[in-house]
């Protein structure tokens, strides 16, 4: 799949980013897919950044278990949403993520549910990743494409940046009604971010032995593992 226009405004930096999406190879194989979604309206500029650092480690984290597809998801401005087809490596998301600046809008997580559970309709994907600090829409909608999401199988992964607990009980209540696990990280701390990714990855390639097997040495798979078990 070649870059999507989920949105409907165009601009010279949207046909960037979808020229970028083109250019770059798909995977090979039966590789895992993982969806990458990201917050990227204005506030979210410093993670954004933190987040095209430490993406590699998804991708080094199940290099020797057979490899990841990723397909990057984001949102920002007056009703743009917009996904990459899936790639197979760091230096290819990266780029992705190179041609997206953060602009000012509301939050649009509905659309990125609704996404990852049609990808799921017509191929498995194995984990939804979703990074952001604000939830500006009915919770109750969220849950109910969220409850979705766990009848398919595929749990939500949701990290949220920032103390506010209102976002911190949305964030948990998407992840608990897919199936999935959510955690709070700090720009201060970019370890966390990176952490809580490999461990996605690793879920998403080996499942929940994997991740199990993963957490007798890292704190994040430990994490994970007790939201998805309620252990």
């Amino acid at each position: 799949m070649s870059g999507s226009d989920l949105g409907r405004p165009r601009s010279g930096a949207v046909d960037a980013f979808l020229e970028t999406a083109r250019q770059v190879a798909a995977p090979s194989g039966d590789a895992p897919r993982l969806i990458f979604a990201l917050d990227a309206t204005m506030s979210r500029q410093p993670t954004w950044d933190l987040a095209c650092g430490v993406q590699a480690g998804m991708f080094e984290a199940t290099a020797r278990l057979g490899g990841l597809a990723v397909q990057l998801v984001y949102f920002r401005g007056v009703s743009e949403c917009r996904a990459s087809r899936f790639v197979a490596d760091a230096r290819a998301l990266t780029g992705l993520m190179q041609a997206v600046a953060c602009q000012g809008g509301q939050t649009q997580i509905g659309r990125v549910l609704r996404h990852a559970r049609n990808e799921a309709r017509r191929a498995p994907v194995k984990a939804l990743v979703l990074v952001g600090d604000a939830i500006e829409e009915s919770l109750d909608d969220l849950c109910g494409i969220a409850g979705e999401l766990g009848l398919l199988g595929l749990p939500a992964f949701c990290f949220h940046e920032g103390p506010d607990p209102a976002v911190a009980a949305g964030f948990a209540e998407i992840a608990r009604l897919s199936g999935g696990a959510s955690a709070r990280f700090d720009l201060t701390a970019p370890d966390v971010l990176a952490a809580l990714l490999r461990a996605a990855a690793i879920y998403a390639t080996r499942g929940l032995d994997g991740l199990r097997l993963a957490a007798h040495g890292d704190a994040a798979a430990r994490r994970l593992l007790a939201g998805m078990t309620g252990g």
